[in-house]
């Protein structure tokens, strides 16, 4: 039987209901949306012992501040928002109690440009096209289409998971102000000079402050196109790199157009998405090519993670 879970005191910086996105719609011009950090919102759910795809709590810089209306199991995953409960510092990574009546305060960020909070039981919120993930652009899913405001009141099913559980040291990931990220070259690497390669794969590009979840937009030495930026529009995949006519490359992330009509240098790996997504502006990034069957591995290496800790939440 769903309860209110939380009331909002403040809403932090765009903070959402998110899941792993809605797919089969891109067709449509509807935007998979969906969280920005996959690993920090699936591990977040196993801490709490839900499925890894239940929807979350995702905010950006500043969280949000919580009172909860039920006592509940939580995680808090992501970068370093110092979260705190009744003004005591709280476990990141680790699932924990919070009891009806305290506040949960998230942030603002230390280190890290995304939080996730998980919420035993998931959030109640309507399923639309098959997800629960907030579509801004389009103003639906989640909660009301939109990012959460004072006052508003969250629904859920909390249950109490014990024993409570944390994630091993070693696989809690470090947020950095320099990050090498991988990508598979083209699908338009003959739209590009030779010398333009040379310069992605070796020079060093930097996170700019106009960068959301749609995608990142970077700062460096212009790429240089053969017969301009434009292309026939075609679909738009997670990661993928377009160039237009600035020569400045952005990053098409969660919530990206379905389609587009710039060239493609290459698309960044599942595996180094979550790097991007804790990326705050100023971040520097060096890119380098791997194989479609190395990315390949890597997803696959980065799902067995997933199972095996799904596995020991149980």
């Amino acid at each position: 039987m769903k309860k209110a879970i939380f009331k909002v005191i403040k809403p932090g910086l765009q903070t959402t209901v998110q899941d792993l996105g809605r797919f089969g719609y891109q067709q449509f011009g509807i935007s998979p949306s969906g969280v920005m950090d996959p690993y920090s919102m699936q591990v977040a759910n196993l801490l709490v012992g839900n499925p890894s795809n239940e929807a979350v709590l995702e905010a950006t810089l500043i969280g949000p501040v919580l009172q909860a209306l039920s006592d509940m199991t939580i995680a808090i995953c992501g970068g370093d928002f110092s979260p705190k409960v009744d003004g005591c510092e709280v476990n990141k990574w680790k699932g924990f109690l919070i009891k009806k009546g305290q506040i949960l305060s998230v942030g603002p960020s230390e280190n890290g440009a995304r939080v996730y909070i998980s919420i035993s039981g998931g959030i109640d919120v309507p399923i639309v096209l098959g997800s629960k993930s907030t579509f801004l652009n389009g103003g639906f899913g989640g909660f009301e289409g939109r990012a959460l405001k004072k006052e508003d009141i969250l629904d859920g099913n909390p249950f109490i998971k014990k024993p409570f559980k944390s994630l091993p040291p070693q696989l809690v990931p470090q947020c950095k102000k320099q990050i090498n990220v991988r990508f598979i070259p083209g699908p338009h690497l003959e739209r590009f000079t030779k010398e333009s390669l040379k310069v992605f794969c070796s020079e060093e590009f930097v996170i700019t402050t106009k960068s959301n979840r749609m995608g990142l937009q970077l700062k460096g030495t212009e790429l240089e196109h053969i017969g301009g930026p434009d292309i026939i529009s075609d679909p738009i995949p997670f990661g993928g790199i377009q160039v237009p006519a600035s020569g400045q490359p952005i990053i098409l992330m969660a919530e990206r157009q379905t389609t587009g009509g710039y060239t493609r240098i290459g698309t960044v790996i599942s595996a180094d998405i979550p790097l991007l997504a804790q990326a705050v502006p100023d971040t520097v990034v060096q890119f380098s090519t791997v194989s479609i069957e190395e990315a390949q591995r890597l997803y696959l290496e980065n799902q067995i993670l997933i199972k095996h800790l799904s596995l020991a939440a149980k």
